[in-house]
């Protein structure tokens, strides 16, 4: 700024005396060129940097902040949808009532501890399509029928537990109820789904059952237990022991009968006795 007021005084000291009318200079014309002779200085003399030749990059604050604001919810956007399509088709529709078994052990403390409770045991495999059409339906009348316990056994993961208690067809379901035990057991489709529910408007209503709860049977626990695969232990219980009606003793001094004797006979041999 000193430079630009020293070439300022030259020029009009160049001009002499003569008078310079300050009307005729306008304030933008002296600003202007004064602004040129500031630039025309910075052109002369080199600027001096402290990079010493290295690149220098200029960024764009906001458009840097825009790209990582569309990264972060591009990041997001596939992250969502990725929890979505992860989501296996036999655990969407899931009702309070619904539940997959992960054990043996589970499956029998689960029907044990159901009481007069309506439990049933749906068989299902991942790569059953008739499961699969089927599970929404099942979905749906677990949440018309809250009372009703369901639980979930994977086939695919459960295949040695399932050889046990006897089952070899898909879609499968057995229904338990209380003392009785198991009270039905079928397989059924979206064509045969009226199957389905007549067993649950017969076996749901409210009852008591007398006795403890009764859940698998007993051969199904021993069948269970003998699988090495199966980390399950079970002690059968021992069979109750049948009393022999006693035997009469026959009287040593009375003869015996024999078989061909009638009855006036045997009589006649009491009375030769006597």
């Amino acid at each position: 700024m000193a430079e630009v007021i020293s070439r300022t005084s030259l020029f009009f000291g160049a001009c002499g005396n003569h008078h310079v009318d300050d009307s005729s200079v306008s304030p933008v014309n002296f600003a202007g060129f004064a602004l040129k002779n500031s630039f025309s200085s910075l052109k002369q003399k080199p600027l001096k940097s402290e990079f010493h030749g290295k690149q220098i990059l200029l960024r764009d604050v906001q458009a840097e902040s825009l790209k990582s604001s569309f990264r972060s919810s591009s990041i997001t956007a596939q992250t969502t949808l990725r929890i979505g399509t992860s989501q296996k088709w036999w655990e969407k529709g899931l009702q309070e009532n619904m539940r997959e078994i992960s054990s043996a052990q589970e499956l029998v403390v689960s029907l044990t501890n159901a009481g007069d409770k309506l439990v049933v045991v749906d068989f299902f495999s991942p790569g059953c399509g008739g499961c699969k059409a089927l599970h929404p339906k099942i979905c749906q009348l677990a949440e018309q029928n809250p009372d009703v316990q369901f639980l979930q056994v994977n086939y695919e993961e459960h295949k040695s537990m399932c050889y046990s208690l006897g089952v070899h067809v898909l879609p499968f379901f057995r229904f338990y109820r209380g003392a009785h035990g198991r009270v039905c057991s079928f397989s059924c489709t979206n064509a045969t789904i009226k199957k389905f529910r007549d067993a649950l408007a017969k076996h749901s209503p409210d009852r008591c059952s007398l006795g403890p709860t009764k859940g698998l049977e007993e051969k199904e626990l021993v069948a269970l237990a003998a699988n090495k695969e199966l980390n399950f232990s079970y002690t059968p219980k021992a069979a109750p022991v049948e009393k022999e009606a006693a035997i009469p003793t026959p009287n040593p001094g009375l003869p015996v009968p024999h078989p061909s004797m009638t009855a006036s006979d045997e009589k006649t041999l009491v009375s030769a006795g006597r």
